[in-house]
């Protein structure tokens, strides 16, 4: 197993609690791309070295740390420009990698579907692509003039070219998978069905929730990334009322942009979505930072303006979770918590996703005479039918819908139920 030497930067006392953690991260990232840690390095220094990043002399200190500790890689917990990455390749005589490296290795491991592979290929590319170009056009102006022809295009400029063509595949690839995503969830709007989608940090317990929820079997794990492609299934409440549930890659404290930019029609999916359930690891002590580190990229990837409920999981690992919640009282409005191994919370939880789902709608019974049966086509793409028979000359519809799109079948209307309580 590779062994790695870990290294992170604090500018000040203030900065150093969160870049412990963040270290910490690293460390179970590192760990989850296939690598030991060795050690880690915490340097407080007042600004950044822009040749090195840490400085020279601490570069060379880390190197012969490295070197004691048998460790051929050194990785740094941030994002290191291609010539600081070469010049502390120099100094330490280490491979030198940073955060996003290592995340973006752990994608490419995890993908399973087409679409997720090609999505973590395009992300890895777009990564490369600046760490070739640049070098490869001052290389391949060596030479120029009559009689002084130059070397030709060099790898590194081929290299390039050649990305930039697979990148360009892969892009129309993605876009023809998004059009087909487009579509499923075009079909899945006409329906008027609503959709509650899972956002949170990595390893918070969402994918268990979704099985829970969505009564499926989705592979779970308590490695860092486990589950890359979207999945979206129909569920239901207690008393039959549906709606769409979808799982969706978990979040990370400085998440590389190109992976953001990459899983970009993955994330659509949270977009589409009429409440966003925040998944939230109540017993991790990193939890309000990863809380924050999901609520702005959900504001980053437009996301900001959808309700969102808070939800609490694992609370079964508390010492007493019954103490703990009768001391702490009924969950506020926005907020509710669980344990979705146990299952424990999870009544009050559908509750609220059904209370906030329906909220507006009411529901409508209808008699429309037989020789009006086309009408029924129209309430299955404006209304949620909930109930539909044939009785003597008419049909017996009930149907959920909002008041302001009922006007057109108002001659048929027997009753309004009031809205869903």
């Amino acid at each position: 197993m590779e062994k790695a030497v870990l290294v992170s930067l604090a500018r000040n006392a203030r900065e150093k609690l969160e870049a412990e953690e963040s270290l910490e991260e690293l460390a179970g990232l590192v760990r989850a791309a296939g690598a030991e840690v060795a050690a880690s390095v915490l340097q407080v220094r007042p600004a950044i070295d822009p040749k090195t990043y840490i400085g020279e002399g601490k570069a060379e200190e880390i190197g012969w740390l490295a070197e004691d500790k048998g460790a051929g890689l050194v990785v740094f917990d941030v994002g290191l420009s291609p010539s600081q990455a070469r010049n502390l390749e120099k100094e330490t005589k280490a491979r030198v990698i940073d955060r996003n490296q290592v995340i973006l290795d752990i994608f490419a491991r995890r993908a399973r579907s087409t679409e997720g592979k090609l999505q973590v290929e395009l992300a890895q590319l777009s990564y490369l692509l600046p760490r070739l170009a640049g070098r490869g056009i001052q290389m391949s102006r060596l030479g120029g003039g009559i009689g002084t022809r130059g070397p030709g295009e060099t790898k590194l400029e081929s290299d390039r070219r050649r990305i930039e063509l697979r990148m360009s595949r892969i892009q129309d690839r993605i876009r023809d998978l998004q059009k087909r995503r487009a579509g499923q969830r075009s079909s899945r709007r006409k329906s008027l069905i609503p959709l509650a989608a899972l956002v949170g940090y990595t390893s918070v317990g969402k994918t268990t929730l979704f099985n829970r929820l969505a009564r499926e079997t989705a592979w779970t794990s308590p490695q860092l990334f486990a589950t890359l492609d979207p999945l979206v299934r129909r569920a239901s409440f207690s008393d039959g009322l549906v709606y769409f549930l979808s799982d969706t890659v978990g979040f990370i404290r400085k998440l590389p942009p190109e992976l953001v930019t990459s899983f970009k029609a993955t994330l659509e999916e949270v977009l589409e979505a009429d409440l966003i359930l925040h998944v939230i690891d109540h017993g991790s002590e990193a939890s309000a930072a990863q809380a924050e580190a999901v609520i702005r990229i959900l504001d980053q990837i437009g996301a900001g303006d959808i309700p969102r409920l808070a939800v609490y999981n694992k609370i079964d690992r508390l010492p007493d979770p019954q103490t703990w919640l009768d001391r702490n009282g009924a969950p506020g409005e926005e907020s509710v918590y669980v344990s979705a191994r146990t299952g424990e919370g999870l009544e009050d939880l559908l509750a609220r996703m059904r209370s906030r789902l329906y909220r507006g709608l009411k529901i409508f019974d209808l008699r429309i005479p037989l020789d009006r049966a086309g009408l029924l086509d129209s309430l299955a793409r404006w209304t949620i039918v909930l109930k539909k028979q044939s009785r003597g000359d008419y049909y017996e519809v009930r149907v959920m819908a909002d008041p302001q799109g009922m006007l057109t079948y108002l001659p048929y209307v027997e009753s309004g139920r009031g809205e869903l309580k």
